[in-house]
């Protein structure tokens, strides 16, 4: 059998360790071929298609980022995208896909899968986003740059005595800002999930001035006042009709400025949370996923993709896990309230 294999959406720490696994038991345990898909579904409509073996996967366990390259590329807003994705599949010879990626990439799979493309899903997505799946393999990286940064973002705060505030990835989910938020002692954690109220926010870090402490928000980049709209930079799109988030965080600094009297600064961590070395769990996680991708390769079981549950890998339909992203739990937001303020 040979398998093709392919990395899409945003970077994420953690990829390369999922090639490696797939590859060293493909071919080691199942005696199966690969070949490399470049730059996600993109490779697939321009044939950009290369071989895949043990020797090629060899050191980049610790490597972020992938050596397939990525793309966010949707094949379906692409004239002749299905009969191209095909053709290319059928001039390698490939028998079935392992498909790394978030939600975007996972909902093209899903659809391929429909229309009878044999493949099998690894969710990845710093955000952690993706349903079915405890935990994604690039988040606890995520998360533990994200609370690095706000620990030394503490000090000075503090110096200066000015607000800082923190914005972190989240489209649509705030569990980057929520975890790294708490684990950093944000004084205020704001998330998409939860249109904020800005004089709540006002009320929050002015209680910190008062006790003389200078007021860590961690806002999340979608997050959203509730008498606005998302504050944008940039109103384009991509392929998937996602706006290119940027701009709550110096809006949000601005506002707190004038309404407090003292001075705010942001910090926008964007791709710095998404580069570099993975964490130990996350090529822990990524390993794990690997392993058993083949695994589901090798019984056939397509359109499934494996999750995390528990300290269990498991298969789920891949129609399942992209039917709607993972939020916040809001009962999960409300318990750590009490550190807010």
């Amino acid at each position: 059998m040979k398998v093709g294999v392919l990395t899409g959406g945003g970077d994420c720490p953690g990829l390369n360790a999922v090639i490696r696994s797939v590859v060293r038991k493909g071919v080691q345990d199942y005696g199966f071929d690969f070949v490399g898909v470049r730059d996600g579904w993109l490779g697939l409509l321009q044939n950009a298609v290369r071989p895949l073996d043990v020797s090629g996967v060899r050191g980049i366990l610790p490597r972020g980022g992938t050596i397939l390259g990525s793309s966010r590329t949707n094949p379906f807003k692409h004239e002749d995208g299905l009969r191209r994705v095909r053709d290319t599949i059928a001039a390698h010879g490939v028998d079935a896909l392992v498909v790394i990626g978030g939600e975007d990439t996972l909902g093209v799979a899903t659809e391929l899968h429909r229309e009878g493309i044999p493949l099998v899903g690894v969710p990845k997505t710093i955000d952690n986003d993706v349903s079915g799946t405890d935990y994604t393999f690039g988040f606890n990286t995520a998360v533990s740059i994200a609370t690095e940064a706000i620990d030394r973002l503490h000090t000075t705060a503090e110096s200066h005595m000015r607000t800082l505030v923190v914005e972190v990835m989240g489209r649509h989910s705030g569990w980057i800002a929520l975890h790294a938020g708490i684990a950093g002692g944000a004084n205020v954690i704001l998330i998409p999930e939860r249109p904020f109220d800005l004089e709540q926010v006002h009320e929050q870090v002015n209680s910190r001035f008062e006790i003389n402490y200078a007021p860590i928000v961690v806002v999340a980049e979608g997050a959203v006042p509730k008498e606005g709209q998302m504050i944008l930079k940039d109103q384009s799109l991509d392929e998937f009709g996602h706006v290119r988030l940027s701009g709550i965080g110096e809006w949000l600094a601005r506002e707190l400025s004038q309404r407090t009297g003292k001075e705010a600064r942001t910090t926008v961590l964007g791709h710095i949370q998404r580069g570099g070395t993975p964490s130990a769990f996350d090529r822990w996680l990524a390993t794990r996923f690997g392993l058993h991708a083949i695994d589901a390769v090798k019984d056939g079981d397509f359109g499934a993709m494996v999750a995390l549950q528990g300290t269990r890998i498991v298969r789920i339909p891949l129609s399942e896990a992209t039917a709607q992203p993972k939020l916040v739990d809001p009962a999960l937001y409300d318990e750590v309230q009490v550190f807010f303020g």
